[in-house]
């Protein structure tokens, strides 16, 4: 009687525990801060205390460690995603960030600040893009400040589609006509390999695919530029 007892009491502590770590499995970790709780949330949500940039269009160095990227230079010009302009600047082996009425925010800037980049030729800077995982980091440096965004989510673009274009290029990602509140990334590349795989050859006059995987960060805080150096 004695060993069954024994039994029963070492089978009830096994299943507590297993029970136990299933519970604590669900348990999500917790934010950092106050801006990256609300960056798992909706993209409408208010503003996080995070100090943001006046938007003003600027050169910049994008790193992102997760996939080996390190202060990729930037350069901001007036136009719209992966336009003539802008992919005269990506065919240079870096990346390209659009302002102006189609175009997007500047660094650290309320709204969306976008960065497109070539994966697949011209030094395939953005090769790796597409496998970043949420809550990945992405830095971007900008004088004497460093902005600081967490990846959320994932978009599929196509260039065919102008609706999607417009989803794309808008101040909160995927959200046309809705205003931001918020500093927002979208970094951008082609999905050449799989349009590939799919059969799918269209090119545009430039020589783009039709479709872009889009990453999408939030602002989650401003720190001291740690490369930044006074004239």
């Amino acid at each position: 009687m004695t060993r069954t007892r024994t039994r029963l009491r070492r089978s009830a502590g096994a299943i507590a525990a297993v029970a136990l770590g299933a519970a604590l499995a669900t348990v999500p970790a917790p934010p950092t801060s106050a801006a990256e709780g609300a960056a798992e949330g909706d993209l409408t949500a208010g503003a996080a205390s995070v100090a943001y940039s006046t938007g003003k269009p600027r050169n910049a160095r994008l790193t992102i460690p997760a996939i080996g990227i390190h202060r990729l230079p930037v350069i901001a010009y007036r136009g719209k995603t992966d336009d003539g302009p802008g992919t005269r600047i990506q065919n240079r082996g870096i990346a390209a960030s659009p302002h102006g009425p189609r175009g997007g925010t500047g660094p650290g800037g309320v709204g969306n600040y976008q960065v497109t980049a070539h994966r697949s030729s011209h030094g395939a800077a953005f090769w790796r893009t597409p496998s970043l995982k949420r809550g990945a980091r992405v830095f971007v440096d900008a004088g004497r400040w460093r902005y600081v965004y967490r990846i959320v989510k994932t978009r599929w673009v196509s260039f065919r589609s102008a609706k999607s274009l417009r989803a794309q290029r808008a101040a909160v990602p995927g959200r046309p006509g809705v205003r931001p509140t918020r500093g927002f990334v979208t970094i951008s590349t082609c999905a050449t390999p799989e349009d590939r795989a799919a059969g799918n050859h269209w090119r545009d006059r430039f020589g783009n695919p039709e479709h872009r995987i889009d990453k999408i960060g939030v602002l989650v805080r401003r720190v001291p530029n740690p490369h930044f150096r006074p004239r």
